[in-house]
């Protein structure tokens, strides 16, 4: 499932750039103005829910924080639970955490031990999740999730992004399919 060309360019025209933010030289995608604007909002949704709605899955993960706004979002739509998958010291209960690497550092997400259910088992076979987040860029925090996902026993079947920076590469550093409603080269 594809966008129309229509319904690339709705999305497209709703999604605002701010140049050299947050440093200069970088031109900041600013999906607020998505998001305030319903015909925007409602076409992605509809087509997030037409693409993943043959997918049979039991979950979806959303990465902290705008993870969460598509990810609860669609959940809903399909009928499944949500999972967020947080920064360090975010969750309280049990967590299982995974270190990803920044420019200058160190990061760290987690998720409940329990989050997809008992050993991440859906009816005796791996609870089926999709990961999703607002934006790829080089891929430690998905790869990160995606890791997550799968040290519980769950199985991550894609990721999927509203945006990707393809001259980044970072789908290259995830290992599951990858799927980004829109590219930005």
């Amino acid at each position: 499932m594809t966008l129309t060309p229509e319904e690339k360019s709705i999305l497209e025209a709703s999604i605002r750039d701010i140049p050299d933010f947050p440093k200069p030289g970088i031109v900041f995608k600013d999906i607020t103005t998505l998001l305030n604007n319903p015909h925007a909002y409602k076409t992605l949704m509809d087509h997030l829910t037409s693409r993943y709605k043959s997918y049979e899955l039991d979950y979806i993960a959303g990465i902290d924080a705008r993870g969460f706004i598509f990810g609860a979002a669609l959940a809903d739509r399909l009928g499944i639970g949500f999972v967020p998958v947080r920064k360090k010291g975010k969750l309280p209960y049990t967590t299982v955490s995974e270190k990803y690497a920044l420019e200058y550092g160190v990061d760290e997400v987690e998720i409940h031990i329990d989050a997809f259910g008992d050993n991440g088992k859906c009816n005796g076979s791996p609870a089926k999740v999709l990961l999703i987040d607002d934006l790829i860029a080089t891929g430690g925090t998905a790869k990160a999730a995606a890791n997550l996902i799968n040290k519980v026993g769950a199985e991550c079947v894609e990721a999927c992004f509203i945006l990707e920076l393809t001259f980044l590469h970072g789908r290259e550093n995830i290992d599951a399919p990858v799927y980004s409603v829109l590219q930005v080269d």
